[in-house]
């Protein structure tokens, strides 16, 4: 019978010895993984929390590039508007002004001729007549018709010119504003095509690091699982493995003693 207490407990500290080990690793493995995916879950929230924050600043300039560049077509469609209005007024006063110019000239020549005849016959009749006063009529140059006249056509010319000047002017200045309006939208097109294909890379990264997250923290909530089940056989014990191999083995050598005496009186 002791022999078979003897064996059984030299068989239960070895199967206990495995079971240690066992626990050792089990344990010293599922805490290394708890803590590498406890801080990858916290490493992979803190980096999707940036890129969301990037991704919604991105988003935020693409709409404010958008809206840049609708309102600078805007200005573009309504500048070409107002200039296709005023470039045919002008070019109607200008040719009012120019037509009226002619009439205004043919006009004050045939008074200059009617008017070089008038004195030519007056200048005849005085000498025929040295009592009667020359008829001078409305051409004076100073007050009468042909003075008239004259100041009308200087009015034309200056409208011809005024109207020239401001329509140089605002072709130029149309010019200058529609180069420099397609050329800023097409630099805000060109930056919203380059962050919209950042912002894609972005979201396929944040993508990337989400799979990453749900399957670190798949990998984490399996550990504290397997964690509770070795809870109960390798970390919640009454006495430690340290202290009961010691009580064993005092066992074993009360055992062996007591082995010893009896099998000495059987052979005595």
């Amino acid at each position: 019978m002791i022999e078979g207490l003897l064996a059984r407990l030299k068989q239960e500290s070895a199967d206990e010895a495995d079971h240690k080990a066992f626990c050792d690793e089990e344990l010293r493995k599922n805490k290394q993984t708890r803590k590498e995916k406890a801080s990858e879950v916290t490493r992979l929230y803190a980096e999707i929390e940036e890129k969301v924050k990037v991704i919604a600043e991105m988003a935020k300039d693409i709409t404010a590039l958008a809206e840049e560049q609708a309102e600078l077509r805007a200005n573009m469609k309504e500048a070409t508007e107002v200039r296709s209005t005023e470039k045919p007024e002008n070019e109607a006063a200008i040719a009012d002004a120019q037509a009226a110019q002619v009439a205004l000239k043919q006009a004050m020549q045939v008074l200059e001729e009617f008017y070089g005849k008038q004195s030519l016959i007056q200048v005849s009749m005085i000498k025929q007549v040295p009592e009667m006063e020359a008829y001078k009529g409305m051409g004076g140059r100073g007050g009468g018709v042909m003075g008239m006249l004259e100041v009308i056509d200087s009015d034309f010319a200056r409208v011809e010119a005024d109207t020239q000047a401001a329509e140089v002017q605002s072709a130029e200045q149309y010019k200058s504003f529609m180069e420099r309006a397609e050329a800023d939208v097409e630099a805000k097109h060109d930056a919203e095509f380059k962050l919209s294909l950042k912002k894609d890379k972005a979201e396929f990264a944040q993508e990337q690091l989400q799979k990453d997250l749900d399957a670190s923290q798949a990998i984490l909530k399996a550990a504290n699982k397997y964690y509770e089940e070795l809870k109960p056989q390798c970390v919640e014990v009454h006495v430690s493995f340290e202290e009961r191999a010691t009580m064993r083995q005092e066992e074993i050598q009360a055992l062996k003693e007591a082995y010893k005496i009896l099998d000495g009186k059987n052979a005595m």
